[in-house]
């Protein structure tokens, strides 16, 4: 019988000169890491690479070490500067080959839109042993490689790979969270806010302080994988906060 203690962690490398340059804003750390709190797994780790094949390796080692999973995101196009399964396979010590039947998605793919060129090829490039991820949006599958996910660096079609995902690694409990809203600086209620967390075992309390409207607040997530103990959790704040003069906005200001 699973442990339902037992928590499962996860790390994430972004790939790519563009998100460190600046040039590309990255949305893919917010999504992977909400759809993996529904898959009852934490996002512990993120780390941003450039596109250097050293660097790359290094990263992944580290990280699929100490996490039960490691997702990759970016450096898997047709271009020559994708180089992040030749770096993956550098890093598991395989060579890399060609996958026939991701040879075979993007053949299909690319029937009427000019065929299957060399470059377009490139995508059907993974470290031996691979298996694949569906893409439904651009025929490019994603990889995996044992607790490896090497996905694309579009967040539509990141989004797309996680849904094929979804229910198909092994997880705990789902964190669960609401949310509650001061206007009240943060520090005023660091004690209280620590006082009530360590009250209530099994919970985690967030604050996130805001300047608004010429007003200093913040808003406060409590966090469980226990409804029952995070509903204990968020009446016990918002009484402590309500007693302290300070009215709560339920959701979040």
């Amino acid at each position: 019988m699973p442990d339902p203690t037992r928590t499962w962690t996860a790390a994430l490398i972004v790939i790519g000169d563009e998100i460190l340059s600046g040039r590309t804003q990255d949305r893919n750390v917010a999504q992977i890491a909400t759809w993996l709190n529904v898959q009852g797994i934490r996002l512990r780790e993120v780390r941003v690479v450039a596109d250097d094949q050293d660097a790359i390796v290094e990263a992944v080692n580290a990280l699929r070490a100490r996490n039960d999973y490691l997702f990759t995101t970016g450096g898997i196009g047709p271009t020559h500067d994708d180089i992040t399964v030749d770096a993956i396979a550098a890093a598991l010590g395989v060579p890399v080959e060609i996958h026939e039947s991701a040879r075979a998605v993007l053949a299909a793919y690319y029937e009427s839109r000019g065929g299957l060129t060399e470059a377009r090829l490139r995508m059907a490039r993974v470290p031996a042993g691979a298996s694949l991820i569906e893409n439904r949006m651009s025929g490019a599958p994603g990889i995996r490689h044992g607790n490896i996910f090497i996905m694309a660096g579009v967040p539509s079609i990141t989004a797309g790979m996680l849904e094929s995902l979804t229910g198909a690694l092994e997880g705990g409990r789902p964190l669960l969270s609401a949310t509650i809203g001061c206007w009240v600086a943060e520090s005023e209620v660091a004690d209280l806010l620590g006082a009530t967390e360590r009250a209530h075992e099994g919970c985690q309390i967030g604050s996130y302080p805001f300047f608004r409207e010429g007003r200093t607040g913040a808003n406060f997530v409590v966090r469980s994988t226990d409804q029952d103990r995070l509903d204990a959790c968020m009446a016990s704040l918002t009484a402590a906060l309500e007693q302290g003069g300070w009215p709560v906005h339920p959701g979040g200001i």
